[in-house]
């Protein structure tokens, strides 16, 4: 084989430029045409499709793996199976890695983790945001241990960025084995329904070990961590509505955490009363109505992005905004489980106030909740312990917190729902708001149980006795005289309430004790 003549010349050596900046760039026809009939882009067309168009800086596109063993050497592409840099979404610096699955199927191996490392470094260094695009088979086989050292340097990384800089994963593919830990830590977690997958075992080893048979995504597909595992927070329809939702995503998160999230003008008057809510609390404390709508109904221009939209729904949180102001916001479900806070609603939850309070988004609470699920089932799985994930939560939490009760408040569930009493700045109430230990009828049954026994009438006796109780307690105001509400307002009043506290509170200032860090029940 004849030896190439190195170039000598300006001239030659730009042309040699192109022609490696061309050879990285070039993804084999017959692999680009099997990825665009399956409904996938490559590494660098979601880059682009992801970012403002030109803004795109890549990093790293030279580099190349070291591995001689098995034939590797053989073949040494440019990049190394992922593609690494900065751009813009909206005019505002963001980091990026894309997994290459034409490139040795995405696997990681020391150099891809070496480039990954150094855009997330960078990322912390300058205060932006990272997203990564997820679409590997996992660990290079032929690299060995390397190849698990560089997913430890990931998860070093992911867990030191982590409150300070938002981090979004994108799986839009595989993402197997040890791979998944990394988008585990990272703040909001998207798959593509019927293409993205993620599993620490696939459905081989799994028949292998235990027996049980399942199917690809059955087992860990976008809709199975979307509504059963609760590992994802968002499914999306196809590669194009991953990437839009992400871009709307990513305008309620600040750069990073000593910055607010950016401030959207609207034309929706922070004063527009909101009389389609004065009705919406059924006369029947036990007929549903959809804390959906309270919210759409609040806030700006009716937008609302629903985080973990399919999982725990008998708690709603999500994004939306005040007056141009970024709020994250939780509520109970009345439409599922009657908004009953339960094992999975509480973590759900917990996990969204912690996001939001590491990230300066204040929070706007809408409280209907009847109390805790009972049941063995809930007791035995540990409600104690991750119901308490919730109450430390909004304790924690120093953003603003507003809350507005709704209906019903018993119990500890009361408590916990950004009470005053964890530290809420601004707590209000509708006049159909029933702020109590129990319902009325659970707390007769306890309170007048032998009267009733002894009573030669005790169903007449127990409706006196609720209609009692429930003219003393079912109300807001034994609640609003001891000042645990700071007021009781019209269901109308509900939008411009929420935005003249939000105004008032947007410079609070609340300084923790001095500590290295709470121990939140795990």
């Amino acid at each position: 084989m004849a030896r190439q003549t190195p170039p000598s010349t300006l001239e030659e050596k730009l042309a040699q430029l192109e022609e490696l900046r061309a050879e990285a760039r070039t993804v084999d026809p017959a692999k680009l045409e099997k990825r665009h009939a399956q409904g996938r882009y490559t590494a660098r067309e979601r880059i682009e499709k992801l970012l403002d168009e030109g803004s795109f800086q890549e990093l790293d596109m030279f580099v190349r793996h070291r591995t001689t063993d098995f034939d590797m050497a053989k073949n040494r592409p440019l990049s190394d199976g992922v593609v690494t840099g900065h751009g813009t979404i909206d005019g505002r610096r963001v980091c990026v890695f894309s997994q290459d699955f034409t490139n040795f199927g995405g696997s990681l191996g020391e150099v891809m983790a070496e480039k990954m490392c150094k855009v997330m470094d960078l990322a912390a260094k300058i205060g932006a945001p990272v997203i990564g695009i997820n679409d590997s088979g996992g660990a290079r086989i032929q690299e060995g241990v390397v190849s698990l050292a560089g997913y430890g340097d990931v998860f070093l990384r992911n867990v030191r960025s982590s409150g300070v800089i938002p981090q979004i994963s994108l799986i839009m593919g595989p993402c197997a084995g040890g791979a998944v830990y990394s988008p585990a830590i990272t703040d909001f977690i998207g798959m593509v329904k019927n293409t993205s997958h993620m599993f620490i075992t696939g459905p081989e080893v799994i028949k292998t070990v235990t027996g049980e048979v399942v199917e690809f995504e059955e087992l860990g597909g976008a809709m199975a961590h979307n509504q059963k595992s609760g590992v994802a927070h968002f499914a999306w329809e196809d590669e194009d509505h991953a990437l839009e939702e992400t871009r709307y995503l990513f305008s309620f998160l600040p750069s990073n955490n000593l910055e607010r999230a950016p401030y959207v003008p609207t034309s929706d008057d922070p004063n527009r009363e909101t009389p389609e809510l004065i009705d919406i609390v059924p006369d029947n404390p036990n007929k549903p109505y959809d804390m959906r709508e309270v919210i759409r109904v609040a806030v700006d221009d009716e937008e609302f992005l629903e985080v973990h939209e399919h999982f725990a729904t008998n708690v709603v949180v999500g994004f939306a905004r005040l007056n141009g102001h970024a709020v994250g916001v939780v509520g109970n479900q009345p439409m599922s489980m009657a908004g009953v806070l339960d094992i999975d609603g509480s973590e759900k939850a917990a996990r969204f106030v912690r996001t939001c309070d590491a990230f300066n988004i204040p929070l706007v609470t809408f409280c209907d909740v009847p109390g805790f699920l009972p049941g063995t089932t809930q007791e035995w799985d540990g409600i104690i312990r991750r119901g308490a994930k919730l109450l430390y939560a909004f304790a924690e939490a120093t953003v603003p917190k507003i809350t507005i009760i709704t209906r019903k408040a018993y119990g500890g569930a009361y408590d916990v729902m950004a009470s005053k009493h964890l530290g809420a700045d601004m707590n209000f109430a509708w006049p159909t708001a029933e702020v109590a230990v129990m319902g009325p009828e659970g707390a007769v049954n306890i309170i007048y149980r032998n009267d009733l026994k002894n009573s030669p009438t005790p169903e007449e006796r127990r409706q006196k006795l609720m209609d009692d109780y429930k003219a003393r307690f079912a109300n807001p105001y034994s609640a609003a005289e001891r000042g645990y509400l700071d007021d009781v307002i019209e269901p109308s009043e509900t939008r411009q309430r929420l935005c003249v506290a939000l105004e008032a509170l947007l410079t609070k200032h609340e300084p923790g004790p001095k500590r290295k860090h709470g121990n939140i029940p795990l």
